[in-house]
C-alpha cells in the first residue's frame, strides 16, 4: 500500500499522503528488513567481469539454470478453468500495471543502458497505441475469463509471496542505489519469458479460449524473444560497462527475481496439485469469480 501511493493512489486518500514524512520513514524501516530478506533469498553473487558479453553470459546462464516445478507447464498441460482464472488473478497485481515499476529506472540510467530500457519499455506500452499496451492486453484477458479488470480488485486474495515479488520491483526501481538491481531484474524477466508465455497460450487454448484471452501471451512470445537480447547485452551489459561497480547489483537483482518467483511458483503448484486454491481464503472481490 505504501508503494501504491506512488502509482495510482487510493480512492478517498489525499494524494499528499504520497510524500508524508511519517509514511516515508515507515517504508524505509520496512525496506531495510525487506532488502535483508531478498539478499538472503538471492544468495551470494558470482564475480563477473564488467563487460557486456560477460554480464550477459552470466544472466543467460542464470536464466538457463532455473529448475524445479514449472507453473507454465502446469497451465499448459493440467490446469482446469478455475486454476487458470486463479493464475490470472495472481498475475493481475503486476500485469495490470505492467512496465510501470521498471520505468522508475529510466531517469536513473544514462547512455546505452537508458536507450535499451526505453526501447523495451516502449514496446511494453504499445509504442503509443493503447490497445497494444501490455497492461491493456492483460485487461482483455481478464475480461475474456469473466474476471474483473480493475487494478486491485482481488488484492484481498493475493498471498504475501506474490506481493513480495511485486514490491521487489518497486523497491529496486524507486531507489537510485538499486539501479543495477532493477536492470538485472528486468533482464532476467525478459530472458525467462518467451517460452513460458507460449506455454500459457497453449494452456488457455487447450481450455477452449480464443484470441481474446491468448493475445496477451502471444504478444509476449515474439516481443520478449527480442527483448532478452536487448536486456542482457545493452541494458544490463551496457550499464556494467558504464558503471562497473554496479555489476554485483545487477546480478543481485536477477538472482532475487529468480529466487522470489521460484518461491511463489512452488506455493501455487503445491496448492493446485493438492486440489486447493492458491488464493487466500475470504469473500473478497474474487470469491465468486474463481468458484
Amino acid at each position: 500500500m505504501l508503494y501504491e501511493l506512488h502509482y495510482r493512489g487510493f480512492a478517498g486518500v489525499d494524494d499528499r499522503w504520497e510524500w508524508n514524512p511519517g509514511l516515508i520513514s515507515l517504508r524505509a524501516q520496512i525496506e531495510e528488513a525487506f532488502e535483508q530478506a531478498l539478499r538472503e533469498a538471492a544468495g551470494p553473487v558470482p564475480s563477473v567481469e564488467p563487460s557486456s558479453s560477460e554480464v550477459a553470459q552470466a544472466l543467460f546462464a542464470l536464466a538457463a539454470s532455473e529448475a524445479g516445478p514449472s507453473v507454465s507447464k502446469f497451465i499448459q498441460r493440467k490446469a482446469n478453468a478455475a486454476q487458470a482464472r486463479e493464475f490470472l488473478i495472481l498475475k493481475s497485481i503486476y500485469q495490470l500495471k505492467e512496465a510501470d515499476p521498471h520505468t522508475w529506472a529510466i531517469p536513473k540510467l544514462q547512455g546505452r543502458a537508458k536507450a535499451a530500457m526505453v526501447e523495451i519499455q516502449a514496446d511494453e506500452y504499445g509504442n503509443g497505441h493503447l490497445p497494444r499496451m501490455h497492461s491493456e492486453l492483460f485487461r482483455q484477458t481478464m475480461r475474456g475469463m469473466g474476471l474483473r479488470d480493475d487494478f486491485g480488485a482481488y488484492i484481498d486474495r493475493i498471498p504475501a509471496v506474490t506481493l513480495a515479488a511485486v514490491n521487489m520491483i518497486s523497491f529496486f526501481g524507486m531507489h537510485r542505489r538499486h539501479r543495477g538491481a532493477i536492470t538485472g531484474h528486468l533482464a532476467l524477466y525478459e530472458m525467462t519469458s518467451s517460452i513460458p508465455q507460449a506455454a500459457y497460450a497453449r494452456g488457455f487454448r487447450r481450455l477452449g479460449y480464443g484470441s481474446a484471452v491468448t493475445d496477451y501471451f502471444d504478444e509476449h512470445v515474439e516481443a520478449d524473444a527480442v527483448h532478452e537480447q536487448i536486456a542482457g547485452r545493452d541494458l544490463a551489459g551496457g550499464l556494467a560497462e558504464d558503471e562497473p561497480e554496479l555489476v554485483p547489483g545487477i546480478l543481485f537483482g536477477a538472482q532475487a527475481a529468480a529466487a522470489v518467483d521460484a518461491l511463489a511458483g512452488a506455493q501455487y503448484l503445491d496448492a493446485w496439485e493438492a486440489g486447493s486454491s492458491a488464493l487466500l481464503a475470504g469473500a473478497g472481490a474474487g470469491a465468486g469469480a474463481v468458484a
